[in-house]
């Protein structure tokens, strides 16, 4: 009987397992052949208003990039703390806030950065979709600084007091150092998550057919392009979409393949 009900849990396992890579091959082998059929070299060199991404692309890395060095300062800090610092029901507390946070549906967020920001400023901007997605990357960015740094033996931590270091000479020149790796693979993906962002950038930042540095304005978005030229009724604003949505694709990828790529080869 054991080995019956063995036998069926795996088949059962097997068939789902077999049944997700269905569907994932079929969105990939859709995004490929609908977006390969409509990339073209011109649409990295020309913006938006020319039939081109060039302005988006950038934009998207600017958004994201501010976002970056506002939420990983805050969240290693904050995982740092968690970890070496901290201790009772405040850090329990801080540890599950983080948790909710990362579960929240990006639209929410969105809708809070309009709130507090979009709202009293008067307007999108290329800052306010900067703070929606540095929102979405901090407690990613605490969980894994705080589950990296709990896998340092605590030996190393002892061994480095005891040859007279200050405990954050011990956390710069030691732990984390130890903890490097895991660290920065889980920083890589984080910004892997942020960068593919659509929800929070329609209520904060908007999109700009022109190439634009003013972050105090609607500013160009990739992600918020996409949405609306897949919704355009015109047949080439829909090539378009899909030639966009294979350029992010493939961009993602290539960040999580890094971020793999990095766990796996420490040395």
């Amino acid at each position: 009987m054991r080995l019956l009900t063995n036998k069926i849990i795996l088949i059962l396992s097997t068939l789902s397992a077999l049944v997700g890579l269905a569907f994932l091959a079929w969105i990939l082998i859709t995004l490929m052949a609908k977006g390969l059929s409509s990339f073209h070299l011109s649409l990295f060199f020309t913006d938006l208003i020319d039939g081109g991404l060039r302005n988006l692309i950038i934009g998207q890395f600017i958004i994201a990039g501010i976002a970056s060095c506002i939420g990983i300062p805050i969240g290693m800090l904050a995982g740092i703390y968690l970890q070496e610092y901290g201790n009772g029901k405040f850090v329990r507390l801080i540890r599950d806030l983080s948790d909710i946070m990362m579960s929240a549906p990006s639209i929410v967020i969105g809708a809070f950065v309009y709130a507090v920001v979009v709202v009293p400023t008067g307007g999108t901007s290329g800052f306010a979709g900067s703070i929606a997605l540095a929102v979405m990357m901090i407690p990613i960015v605490i969980n894994t600084t705080d589950n990296m740094l709990s896998l340092v033996p605590r030996e190393l931590r002892e061994a480095g007091m005891a040859l007279g270091a200050s405990k954050y000479r011990v956390i710069l020149d030691i732990i984390i150092k130890a903890a490097k790796v895991g660290i920065m693979t889980g920083l890589l993906l984080s910004f892997a998550r942020i960068i593919g962002e659509t929800a929070p950038l329609l209520f904060t930042s908007e999109t700009s057919n022109f190439f634009s540095l003013d972050l105090t304005e609607a500013y160009p978005s990739l992600t918020v392009s996409i949405y609306n030229l897949a919704n355009d009724p015109t047949e080439a604003s829909r090539d378009l979409a899909w030639a966009a949505s294979f350029i992010l694709t493939i961009l993602v990828l290539f960040i999580n393949l890094i971020g793999r790529y990095t766990t796996r080869h420490k040395g």
